[in-house]
């Protein structure tokens, strides 16, 4: 499969899940913005079956190149980055996987079981990163896992599919600042994530993030219905190094703050203080 191609796959089965980031892109787009993505982020368990290394398999053949590895103790995550050396503009891929052996044995367990829901076929190929959820799944268990970890409970319900998609803001034009990108999208009432301020990161770690609030979408538990954060729109400002260049990396703890994009509590707690 083409890379631009591939990329196109991943957005689309994004903002069907995201109907906001899409009207954000293309209220960029009115005003003239030519949109450069920075990064798409993806998540994952670290079973062999479908951890990292099996994720990123395509991105690799397609010839991206692994550069950083990161370390949320907190939320007993690891991830990588790779970046695509002969685009300049190819957005970097950044994949987390949860540490299982570090969880609970009930986590484990549930886990495990959904893991082996997955067709032997389907786990091995290059696009098991668009199959989103390939299990059943009960509300009784999803609370189970949410009361332990959002990022397991997010990964039971949505599966293999893009977490979030970036804007880079270095590339737009009207915007300048991450402060404005903020400030204009809060004028068109979209909601932030405000965990750690609205701002994660400085200057002077040469990266400055935000994000909205996952899209709540209603997920099927059986007969029950439930409204359930899928996927937000992140924005990144990166600033230069000594050599010049913007700097390519993430920073750990601004990241973590990133993730809470999609927690229940947070989201819930955000929209009822617009309401």
């Amino acid at each position: 499969m083409e890379k631009d191609n591939l990329l196109k796959l991943l957005w689309d089965n994004y903002t069907q899940m995201t109907p906001s980031a899409k009207h954000i892109h293309q209220i960029f787009e009115e005003q003239g913005e030519q949109v450069l993505n920075d990064h798409i982020a993806l998540r994952t368990f670290n079973d062999p079956r479908v951890n990292i290394e099996v994720i990123a398999k395509p991105f690799i053949e397609l010839g991206y190149v692994e550069k950083g590895e990161y370390e949320f103790k907190e939320k007993k995550l690891l991830a990588h980055h790779y970046e695509f050396p002969d685009d300049e503009n190819a957005p970097k891929i950044f994949i987390s996987e949860l540490l299982l052996e570090k969880c609970s044995e009930e986590l484990q367990e549930i886990i495990s079981g959904v893991i082996d829901q997955i067709p032997d076929h389907a786990s091995t190929k290059d696009n098991l990163l668009l199959q989103g959820r390939l299990w059943d799944i009960s509300f009784h268990d999803y609370e189970i896992l949410r009361k332990e970890s959002e990022y397991a409970s997010w990964m039971y319900v949505f599966g293999f599919c893009a977490n979030h998609f970036t804007v880079l803001v270095n590339g737009l034009k009207t915007l300048k600042s991450l402060e404005e990108v903020n400030d204009f999208l809060k004028a068109k009432n979209f909601k932030l994530n405000d965990a750690g301020g609205e701002i994660k990161g400085t200057p002077s770690q040469f990266l400055e993030q935000s994000s909205t609030i996952a899209d709540q979408v209603p997920v099927h538990f059986g007969q029950d219905i439930k409204n359930i954060p899928s996927c937000y729109y992140e924005f990144a400002r990166r600033y230069p190094l000594a050599d010049g260049n913007l700097y390519q990396g993430f920073i750990a703890a601004s990241a973590d703050k990133i993730f809470e994009s999609t927690n229940v509590s947070l989201v819930e707690k955000i929209l009822s203080k617009n309401q």
